[in-house]
């Protein structure tokens, strides 16, 4: 029996493969196939589907990968560890649900390398519209019919109150919208809930098409390999990418494909393209791997956002703790189900903001989360009590890692070295962090809530004491990001117009590994929009206009956008 063949195989589910799936299988003439490693997202799942239980399918091994970093050298050897989401969705099912684009000139300096002056946020403004329903209003920078439906955080409680009164105190301004014209400053964020639930991408764009007849998806379907036709040689046509080896239930698998689209993430991307032989070709060929094509930046550039917590307790009985109590949960899990409301219909990251921790900066390298409760991403509490916490950290880090197979297993998970604290730079900022985060939360404006810092503590002050506690206690963010990004050097792996893997026919990159650096905020939106900028680079239609809406640059523009 001949192998099945499909116009374009999309290999993970996650959240550019949804949006891939969606656009692509558009056309009712192109047969789309979907295979995804992890398992169906069943509405039956709650943990992934109820806003307040994140924590839940974090370290589950039915959602999470759970992978760890190699012990990390300027941290005292810790291995990180790095969840990524094991099901339809990806990560967009068990993330924190917290939306954000980064800054525009996070995509203008994309934009200065050779080959990616389309890049600018001129270019990449008109797709984020295109995928949102901003749901506190369209205008000029915000969408109002896009699949993706964001809400906006209430941030009612008086310690977003606080959080915000305190920002302008320390000297931080409000702006209206964070993923509007003017990013710097504090506000209420937007978030990935739509009625009470989860929207991930599988849910809103892949879930809405599944019943079309061109469209086939398949879970715990496991790709190993991207199967090529290695052309004439040197002197000949490049190899071309024909199809995969895959496992479902058990069983090995091929399928044919027109074109092979990988969206498995800046993990298992880098991982799949080096167990297919392309990538470094000496590394390869010290694994027992035949390389196809040498593409030494396969894995390289890894970067991610660290982050820590600085926490309080709180004097007032104000924060949502009380909620924590076991006995509660039955109520806010009945609640939900059949209000969508309440306790567990929201992130509760409804708030924070974005700051320059020094004037050398053009554009805010810090961002804040902010909680109305103290409590890791784990649900453990460093107290019974009432508590509140920002989460902080540098998100330009100048420090690069790598994604490395160590055998030519596919089941074997690969090396992960990010480097965290490894430059100067860096550090510097970490020390910044810390320090911007305790101004903000000890302004008069928290004298009524401020019972004491519970982490880390007032022994933590000096740089070396702050740097000591990053390097014990700080987590991932759980952004990794730009391991086989775009460009046209010949570090760069991917075609910065058409996605293609180069020297590589039929083969193409769409999720987080293509950024050329990461974005100063969450790097769910920025995927979407890469997504659907792919789409169309894949469909052959013309690019959508670039935008002339203005934006605030620090020293430029006006504080609040232009009217008229």
């Amino acid at each position: 029996m001949s192998d099945p063949h499909y116009d374009i195989v999309i290999v993970g589910g996650g959240s550019a493969g949804s949006a891939l799936a969606n656009r692509l299988s558009a056309d009712p003439d192109r047969s789309v196939l979907v295979l995804e490693a992890g398992r169906s997202d069943s509405r039956a799942a709650p943990f992934i589907h109820m806003p307040a239980a994140l924590p839940f399918p974090i370290g589950s091994r039915f959602y999470d990968w759970r992978y760890e970093s190699d012990p990390e050298p300027h941290m005292g050897g810790r291995q990180v560890y790095h969840a990524r989401g094991k099901v339809l969705g990806g990560s967009s099912s068990i993330n924190g649900m917290i939306f954000q684009r980064g800054n525009p000139m996070d995509y203008d300096r994309w934009a200065q390398a050779p080959g990616m002056a389309h890049w600018d946020y001129a270019h990449c403004l008109p797709y984020f519209k295109r995928m949102e329903t901003c749901t506190a209003g369209a205008d000029a920078w915000r969408g109002g019919d896009g699949p993706l439906s964001l809400k906006r955080g209430p941030a009612t409680n008086p310690l977003f109150q606080a959080l915000f009164t305190a920002a302008r105190q320390a000297g931080y301004d409000r702006t209206d919208d964070v993923n509007g014209y003017r990013q710097e400053g504090f506000a209420p964020f937007d978030g990935n809930v739509h009625r009470g639930r989860r929207q991930s991408a599988a849910r809103a764009y892949l879930h809405p098409v599944r019943g079309r007849a061109n469209l086939t998806v398949k879970t715990r379907a496991s790709v190993t390999r991207v199967l090529t036709d290695r052309g004439g040689g040197a002197a000949g046509p490049a190899p071309r990418a024909v199809g995969v080896e895959y496992v479902h239930r058990g069983r090995g698998r091929r399928v044919r494909a027109g074109e092979v689209l990988l969206c498995g993430g800046a993990i298992n991307t880098p991982q799949l393209l080096q167990l297919s032989g392309i990538g470094d070709a000496g590394h390869l060929r010290g694994l027992g791997i035949d390389p196809v094509a040498h593409l030494p930046g396969v894995g390289r550039n890894l970067q991610d956002h660290l982050e820590v917590y600085i926490q309080y307790a709180c004097k007032q009985p104000v924060s949502i703790a009380p909620w924590l109590a076991w006995w509660r949960r039955p109520w806010i899990g009945l609640e939900w189900l059949l209000l969508r409301r309440g306790v567990g219909a929201t992130n509760h990251f409804e708030g924070g903001g974005f700051v320059r921790s020094n004037e050398e900066v053009a554009y805010p390298n810090l961002m804040f989360h902010f909680l109305p409760i103290a409590i890791r991403y784990d649900g453990t509490s460093p107290a019974t009590g009432h508590g509140y916490q920002v989460h902080v950290g540098p998100m330009n880090s100048d420090a690069r890692g790598e994604v490395r197979i160590v055998s030519p297993d596919p089941r074997a998970k690969p090396s992960l070295r990010f480097n965290y604290l490894s430059t100067e730079r860096d550090r510097r900022e970490w020390v910044e962090a810390v320090r911007v985060a305790r101004d903000i939360l000890t302004q008069p404006a928290f004298a009524a809530f401020d019972a004491g810092e519970l982490s880390p503590g007032p022994s933590v002050e000096t740089d070396e004491e702050i740097l000591d506690w990053v390097a014990r206690d700080a987590e991932t963010a759980l952004h990794p990001s730009c391991t086989a990004r775009m460009g046209t050097d010949e570090e760069a792996v991917v075609d910065p117009s058409t996605f293609g893997v180069h020297g590589v026919d039929g083969l193409r990159v769409v999720d987080a590994s293509v950024m050329p650096d990461i974005t100063n905020a969450n790097i769910y939106a920025p995927v979407m929009m890469i997504a659907e900028r792919a789409a169309d680079a894949i469909r052959g239609v013309t690019p959508l206009p670039p935008s002339d809406a203005p934006v605030y640059r620090h020293g430029q523009h006006g504080d609040a956008p232009p009217t008229g």
